[in-house]
């Protein structure tokens, strides 16, 4: 895959705010009855009051699953570390820019909104220490230590992966599929769909969501929600070794 600066040395732009910073990347089509949204936290965020004074926030930053295109990763980080020379009259007009941007370039309804605290993490079951041979109905599972392989860089992605389902999974199952994704080339929201397809290959007639935490990569973490149910279960939550 090409893209503008994801595997190069690139670390700035000469064009503060500009959505040609943004690279877009074509989404694989998803099977019907599929939804979910994908949870971006830009914890650097700068730029500029009316008075020219410099604003620190963190920004949180929707984006559909079901969107034509999403944005690739280190571009966005270009896009919005270029904010720091820009300046606006109110927090609105720069969450305005934002979701225009990001929602020309990705064809859907992107949200944005500046956050001083995450939702609460919810209880779960931990796979990696439990003894149980199934899991339990309708309790949150976590599975910490997650790694997969950047496909454009070959560099490693840690996760902790929080999975919803209405019925019993067999443990040893899902262990081994999980960790076989350590060597796999795949970009976080693929991941999180090959899980939750896989999910349901196995138990058809059955409920589930998947939920990727990813550790954070300069300045911003990027955190897939997919799920065949009617609503979603899991918020914009942030854990400990995020």
């Amino acid at each position: 895959m090409k893209t503008k600066f994801l595997g190069n040395n690139k670390t700035t732009t000469n064009f503060p705010g500009s959505s040609k910073i943004l690279d877009p990347i074509v989404r694989q089509n998803q099977p019907s009855g599929i939804s979910g949204v994908d949870f971006w936290n830009a914890y650097e965020f700068s730029y500029l009051d009316s008075n020219r004074h410099p604003v620190l926030k963190v920004v949180e930053i929707i984006i559909p699953a079901s969107s034509i295109k999403t944005v690739e990763s280190k571009s966005l980080k270009l896009y919005l570390n270029s904010f720091y020379k820009k300046k606006f009259e109110n927090d609105s007009d720069v969450l305005l820019k934002i979701t225009k941007d990001l929602g020309k370039l990705t064809k859907s309804d992107v949200k944005a909104k500046f956050i001083k605290k995450f939702s609460i993490e919810p209880k779960s079951l931990n796979l990696n220490k439990t003894g149980l041979k199934f899991t339990k109905p309708k309790l949150p599972i976590c599975f910490s230590g997650f790694r997969s392989i950047c496909p454009v860089t070959s560099q490693p992605d840690f996760a902790n992966i929080y999975i919803y389902s209405d019925q019993k999974i067999e443990v040893s199952w899902l262990k081994s599929y999980l960790i076989s994704f350590k060597e796999k080339g795949e970009f976080h929201e693929q991941c999180i769909e090959d899980m939750l397809n896989a999910l349901i290959n196995k138990y058809p007639n059955s409920s589930f969501e998947v939920c990727g935490r990813f550790m954070r990569r300069g300045g911003i973490d990027i955190n897939p929600i997919r799920s065949n149910k009617k609503s979603l279960t899991f918020k914009n939550f942030r854990v400990f070794n995020q």
